[in-house]
């Protein structure tokens, strides 16, 4: 069996995480960035243990709130594109639990996250402990088991050796390309006590890179084939060309061969959109440009991207009866959605295959030039959504093109996820650098934002971390906050307060129903809400200031840039006013039949416009 080390099973796992390694740049560093804790009777005594115990070499952060950790290790990871990532642990009951909807937004995002939540008695011999779910009919379930279908690998731990397959098993999961995503040991609290006797290999230095799948030649031959015959191709790259560092690639693949690039909420910074071939974002909350070269398109190349409805306007998007689909992507279930011809593969080196079997060939010049007129068009209209204005009420618009004009730039993140905010930020934002933009839209969680920021930061403390956040977001989750300044992590933080739900309040009216219960004005109260977030903010220790105008905004954030800890910015928007040029039709479901003649008049426009969806 060769040498052995007597530890606990907790124990093993601290020491297993501290010498996992990747390569980041050329160099050696550690593949966990850290270990995000809070403890209870669950884990206090075993994972807390046994992370003291190295926590010279595996850094441990106290957080507020068991989701908005989660947030931040997943935006952490999101940062450092998949390269590196983090472990969250928590006691069972309400403390694991508050991770599972964390657990969601790394699992629909595909982001690597190592769940370590404590977990009952194996040895059931104090059943029911404190926090314990019973189960009527089932002895073996605990309240971790709400991690299973949020979870790329889930193992509960019920026996000390266990963990050596385990930890295997889910770094094998958090690193790999395919399946990445969220793994959850659940740890049995009195097992996380129980000492084994540990082969020493198991905690041998180990460095994990990026596996890199090369194309099918078939696949290959047969999407080279239909990227010659097309006259009006276009590339929608998501954040499958982040996460594989193919920005080079993509940017060398237009220009070489002339095709037009439109990004997804997740690709957005994947490519310069100060390119000429760049036309920003696509689909519900896409520019005029993209969305008029993907309409008229007959071969969609989709680059590392899932095909959201948001994408693809409800798939009613691309209009072209001749339309055809190449799926690049390392998912053979995303590479063949809605019919798509497969080309499975890491985005880099498909891209660059592509490109050499392509060497000579490029689209119409007529597509080009199209693109570069409809591009014009659209950066007017956004430099006049995005202007300056008197307004007492300004729009969210407005604020973006503020915070763009004064702390914008390739050394400038800005993070975002819920709400009506992303629909205008991905219209609008000048993301020139990979990374520059940050967005969790694949679950769109109110309450990332702040987290996210944090977790952003510690990826990247060398860059400005802008998180913009409503009202509503900053209310559902903003202790992270208050752990920013702790850490010593400034963060920038523009609250845009319209007094409730905006953007679902714009949704409703969309879809003919009456303004009820999302602006605070509109929903059942006996005293209206007076929420003072800059008192708030400095409360939690952050250097706070509210606005009155954009002017006032863009002297306080210029103002801002000698402060030395997390700054918020709040000013009061218009919840109504969004920008008008650009966007597209999205699936929101009318009812059929209602009493209200508002509701009527929306189902027509919302049968009409469904009949443009291609289905399957």
């Amino acid at each position: 069996m060769g040498k052995t080390i007597r530890l606990t099973m907790a124990q093993a796992v601290a020491h297993f995480l501290k010498v996992q390694m990747t390569i980041v740049d050329g160099k050696k560093v550690p593949i966990f960035g850290g270990v995000w804790a809070i403890f209870g009777h669950g884990n206090v005594a075993g994972i807390g243990e046994a992370l003291y115990q190295v926590r010279g070499e595996l850094t441990t952060y106290r957080a507020h709130n068991e989701q908005g950790m989660a947030h931040a290790a997943i935006a952490y990871a999101k940062a450092n594109f998949r390269t590196r990532f983090m472990a969250c642990t928590s006691s069972i009951g309400p403390g694991a639990l508050n991770m599972v909807t964390a657990a969601g937004v790394a699992h629909v995002n595909r982001i690597p996250v190592l769940f370590l939540p404590g977990d009952v008695f194996a040895n059931r011999a104090p059943d029911p402990v404190l926090q314990q779910i019973e189960d009527f009919g089932d002895g073996t379930v605990s309240a971790n088991d709400a991690f299973r279908s949020v979870s790329r690998y889930f193992n509960r731990i019920t026996r000390p050796e266990q963990i050596i397959t385990a930890l295997k098993r889910a770094m094998q999961v958090l690193t790999d390309p395919l399946d990445c995503g969220p793994v959850t040991l659940s740890l049995c609290q009195d097992v996380q006590a129980e000492a084994y006797d540990y082969p020493e290999s198991l905690f041998d230095e180990k460095v994990w890179t990026t596996r890199r799948p090369q194309p099918d030649a078939d696949e290959l031959a047969n999407a080279i084939a239909l990227i010659k015959a097309s006259q009006k191709p276009v590339i929608v790259a998501g954040g499958g060309v982040l996460y594989s560092q193919a920005t080079t690639e993509l940017a060398a693949f237009a220009e070489a061969h002339g095709v037009p690039v439109v990004v997804t909420q997740a690709g957005k910074s994947a490519i310069n959109e100060t390119h000429p071939l760049a036309l920003g974002s696509v689909g519900v909350t896409g520019t005029s440009a993209a969305n008029a070269i993907a309409e008229e398109t007959d071969l969609v190349i989709a680059v590392g991207t899932r095909c959201q409805d948001f994408t693809t306007g409800s798939w009613a998007l691309f209009k072209n009866d001749s339309l055809k689909m190449i799926g690049l992507n390392i998912a053979a279930y995303d590479a063949l959605k809605h019919d798509s011809h497969p080309l499975v593969t890491d985005a880099r080196e498909g891209l660059k295959a592509l490109s050499a079997g392509l060497s000579g060939w490029k689209a119409p010049a007529a597509l080009a030039e199209k693109a570069t007129a409809k591009k014009k068009v659209w950066m007017e209209a956004a430099a006049k959504a995005m202007a300056t204005t008197n307004a007492a009420l300004p729009s969210d618009a407005q604020v973006i093109g503020a915070v763009a004009r004064t702390l914008g730039g390739e050394n400038t993140t800005v993070l975002c996820a819920a709400g009506g905010l992303p629909g205008e930020l991905h219209k609008l934002w000048p993301a020139t650098a990979p990374g520059s933009y940050h967005m969790e839209y694949g679950f769109s969680c109110m309450g990332y934002e702040i987290a996210g920021g944090l977790g952003a930061k510690m990826a990247h403390p060398e860059r400005d971390v802008v998180v913009m956040v409503g009202d509503g977001s900053y209310m559902m989750m903003n202790s992270e906050l208050a752990t920013s300044v702790m850490l010593g992590l400034k963060l920038n933080i523009v609250v845009l307060d319209n007094r409730g739900y905006g953007c679902i309040n714009r949704l409703q009216m969309g879809t003919g129903g009456a303004n009820f219960n999302n602006l605070l004005k509109d929903s059942y109260h006996e005293v209206m809400p007076e929420i003072d977030f800059r008192a708030h903010a400095e409360s939690m220790g952050a250097i706070a200031v509210k606005v009155a105008s954009i002017a006032e905004l863009e002297q306080a954030i210029a103002d801002s840039k000698k402060n030395d800890r997390t700054s918020v910015f709040v000013i009061d928007t218009d919840p109504l006013v969004t920008t008008e040029a650009g966007g597209h039709w999205w699936d929101v479901v009318v009812p059929e039949v209602s009493s209200r003649e508002q509701v009527n008049e929306a189902r027509k426009g919302y049968v009409e416009a469904r009949a443009a969806q291609r289905i399957g």
